[in-house]
């Protein structure tokens, strides 16, 4: 098997597909299957035109995927024209469904987008419009990820780690994005406390009741985004807020400290000071600290470093920050607010607008254009 013939092949075959009619990304996936299929077949029964043997089969490839987005598009219409269920009864099996669908052989992003497919209810379009991909690729993704679990057992699902990762960024894409999943991300985490005994699904549990306590205050009335200084504090869910820090603080009691424990301390401290110049930073930079120590993450150094520069001034902050690659997701973001409490104005405003362009919604777009916006008029000229 010559696989470097293959490997050079995969251009041209890519082109003939895309003039045929298919979209890129439809054609990509067909053309990788089609190379698949190529190393099982050609070792026995190699082809007299390797081009042309490529092009038929990733061809049929495509046009199969097609006939199934379309049935997958009929079946999710009719789905949706179908009367809405009655009431569940208070401990359903959707923590069940999630437990498979978080099984650990899948990657995180095919466990979220297959558990909000089959357990959120969103369409394929509606995912895909959240990750910003075409509809025809995340189909793709969530066939994969079915095929992937399509032979687990329900005795044998994902372990509770993989689960409390999933809710969280479930909780997180309800949180963010434009469908609420919020709520029931709460929902189901409150059965998975009620049902386990872990300080780890408790902290999961108060880092998601501290952030949902400060949704209300998150934006404004045009829909923009307000930044955590710039909140009305007077419109945090106070309840919340109590329930969150109770839940956490029996959690920590156990000594069994984990990075949701942490992250959830980290949103107390800020939930906890009456004002944005009263929070102690100095105690959320020592819970990054335990927390980089837990996950060795990247974004958790990123974030780090935001809270050194409130607690130790603005280049501290940024002595943080250059230890960091700067590829890193809001990386130029956290780099322009740095500049800015550091009184240089033009380095902020250009990395502002250039996180701007690398933002990954809308919402945040606009808010970092009209950041980079403010302190260009502040300029001389």
């Amino acid at each position: 098997m010559d696989e470097a013939l293959l490997r050079s092949l995969t251009p041209s075959v890519l082109t003939v597909l895309v003039r045929r009619g298919a979209d890129f990304a439809a054609a990509e996936d067909a053309v990788q299957d089609a190379l698949i299929e190529a190393l099982r077949v050609w070792p026995a029964d190699p082809p007299r035109d390797a081009k042309g043997w490529l092009v038929t089969v990733a061809w049929r490839k495509f046009l199969d995927a097609t006939r199934a987005d379309a049935a997958r598009r009929r079946r999710e219409d009719r789905s949706e024209e179908e009367p809405q269920p009655g009431p569940a009864p208070e401990m359903d099996d959707t923590l069940q469904l999630y437990f498979l669908c978080a099984h650990p052989s899948l990657t995180p992003a095919s466990a979220v987008a297959l558990t909000l497919r089959a357990v959120g209810g969103l369409t394929t379009r509606q995912i895909a419009e959240a990750y910003l991909v075409p509809e025809a690729t995340m189909a793709q993704r969530i066939s994969r990820a079915k095929r992937t679990v399509s032979g687990v057992r329900f005795d044998r699902p994902g372990d509770v780690a993989t689960v409390l990762r999933v809710l969280y960024l479930v909780f997180n894409e309800g949180y963010s994005g434009d469908v609420d999943l919020a709520a029931e991300a709460i929902r189901l985490t409150r059965q998975l406390a009620a049902r386990i005994d872990h300080p780890e699904v408790s902290g999961l549990l108060a880092l998601m009741l501290l952030h949902h306590a400060r949704r209300a205050a998150r934006t404004a009335p045009d829909g923009s985004l307000v930044p955590l200084a710039e909140q009305d504090r007077g419109r945090w869910d106070t309840a919340l807020i109590a329930e969150g820090i109770g839940i956490l603080q029996a959690a920590l009691a156990r000594d069994r400290l984990g990075e949701f424990q942490a992250q959830a301390a980290i949103a107390a401290l800020h939930a906890d000071a009456p004002t944005a110049e009263e929070t102690d930073w100095v105690q959320i930079v020592e819970w990054y600290d335990e927390l980089a120590g837990l996950t060795d993450s990247p974004i958790v150094r990123l974030n780090r470093a935001v809270a050194v520069g409130e607690a130790d001034g603005p280049r501290a902050g940024l002595a943080a920050l250059a230890a960091l690659d700067t590829s890193l997701p809001r990386h130029a973001a956290v780099a322009a607010y740095l500049h800015e409490r550091d009184g240089d104005l033009a380095t902020a405003a250009r990395l502002y607008a250039e996180a701007a362009h690398k933002a990954p919604n809308l919402a945040e777009r606009n808010h970092l254009t009209r950041q980079a916006a403010r302190l260009n008029a502040r300029r001389p000229h």
